[in-house]
């Protein structure tokens, strides 16, 4: 077993950094891509300040979100061929895709180019909490996966922080061909990426069979992947929104300038790193439940906050529903890893992007609607409650899963 600072936990790390750069540019450069493609008005309503409808937008990022299904057959291809082979091919595919929407003549062009690169990414970002999974012990394991979560964050605010500095330099094509620094630096990376022995000693198990079909998950752990997947849908309801449409409204509607932004996301960094160590901390003495429970109640309040209508909500609102959502990280990635055996973990990882994907793309045209259909006003704040706070109900749901804090995978299923 390595400690959560070893080489190939770090490895795998920056994989994670790789993947959310690459996905976050559609989030980070929505503003751009908006105004580009769309007409800015001199009324009132979304469409007129955001350049695009609620609607176009929501849909739009609905689809992109729809495509990270594919992530779901890649992730279970970890399950036949290892950890470490699908992790190098999907971080090196899907940063390959997003340099290619650079290109994009059109809205609906730029929305199925970067689409395709949405599942290989997808599948980098759950493989990576499986392999830090089985790479260490129960003791290092929230560490982990607080890495694997703060890697991806930190790609995340880079290519936010580019754009917010640099985007009149840039614009939004110059952001996504940025992309291709973190594809080249995979060269580098690859080198400190190995298989768990978690995973090799189960390929040496000739009784274990082993299907190349999407997802196999066996009869005994479907409760526990259902109750998983819904608690998944129920935190993306609230994410799909509250992540992806917070620059455009920052940038287009509140009007903050470049610099604010930035700023913005450098103390939603910070706060990012307090909450995964928060996170990690309470995932190990409080327990993993408790602590999923009380980030999804946490993003809901301050994503609703952030669309409040004034700006120092939008930024409080932001950085504290960053801080929520990293407190929730590294005790979901462990529990939802710690509760299934090795020989289904990737494809369970799988299922969890789908529902990760359904529940967002939920969020996103049902947030895109009421923004559209409330018309005057703060219509942002309407179509955010109304959105967030049912979510929080899918918590409960948490009280049928056991508590895995302090345990190993196999104490759970007898196996590997």
């Amino acid at each position: 077993m390595f400690r959560w600072r070893d080489p190939p936990v770090i490895g795998i790390a920056l994989l994670a950094l790789a993947a959310g750069f690459g996905q976050f540019g559609a989030v980070s450069a929505l503003g751009s891509v908006a105004k580009t493609f769309g007409h800015l008005g001199s009324g009132t309503s979304f469409a007129d300040e955001a350049g695009l409808s609620g609607t176009t937008l929501g849909v739009g990022l609905a689809i992109l979100r729809l495509a990270s299904l594919g992530g779901l057959p890649l992730a279970g291809l970890a399950d036949r061929f290892g950890r470490r082979t699908i992790l190098l091919a999907t971080c090196a595919v899907g940063l390959a895709l997003t340099v290619a929407a650079a290109a994009s003549p059109g809205y609906w062009w730029f929305v199925a180019i970067f689409a395709l690169g949405r599942p290989p990414l997808s599948a980098t970002n759950g493989v990576s909490q499986v392999a830090a999974v089985e790479l260490t012990a129960s003791s290092e394991r929230a560490k982990a996966v607080a890495l694997i979560a703060a890697g991806y964050g930190v790609g995340a605010g880079l290519t936010a922080i580019v754009h917010s500095l640099a985007v009149n330099e840039l614009g939004f094509r110059g952001i996504f061909a940025l992309a291709v620094l973190p594809l080249i630096l995979l060269v580098l990376i690859q080198r400190w990426v190995v298989e768990p022995a978690r995973y090799t000693n189960l390929e040496r198990d000739t009784t274990v069979e082993r299907r190349p079909v999407i997802g196999p998950v066996a009869r005994a752990y479907r409760g526990r992947l259902a109750v998983v997947a819904l608690v998944m849908f129920g935190v993306s309801v609230i994410t799909g929104p509250a992540n992806s449409l917070v620059f455009i409204y920052a940038q287009n509607i509140r009007r903050v300038s470049g610099i604010a932004t930035s700023g913005m996301v450098v103390g939603a960094g910070v706060a990012g790193l307090g909450g995964l160590l928060a996170g990690r901390w309470l995932a190990d003495h409080w327990g993993r439940r408790p602590t999923v429970a009380a980030g999804i109640a946490g993003m809901a309040g301050f994503g609703a906050l952030a669309y409040s209508g004034s700006v120092p909500g939008l930024i409080g609102g932001y950085i504290l529903g960053v801080a929520a959502g990293s407190v929730l990280a590294p005790a979901g990635g462990a529990l939802a890893n710690e509760l299934f055996p090795t020989g289904v973990r990737a494809s369970v990882a799988g299922w969890n992007i789908a529902a990760g994907v359904v529940g967002a793309v939920v969020g996103l045209i049902e947030f895109g609607i009421l923004a559209d259909v409330h018309g005057t006003g703060n219509h942002a704040a309407f179509a955010a409650v109304i959105t967030f706070f049912p979510a929080v109900a899918f918590a409960a749901l948490l009280f049928f899963l056991p508590e895995t804090k302090g345990r190993e995978p196999e104490d759970l299923w007898h196996a590997g």
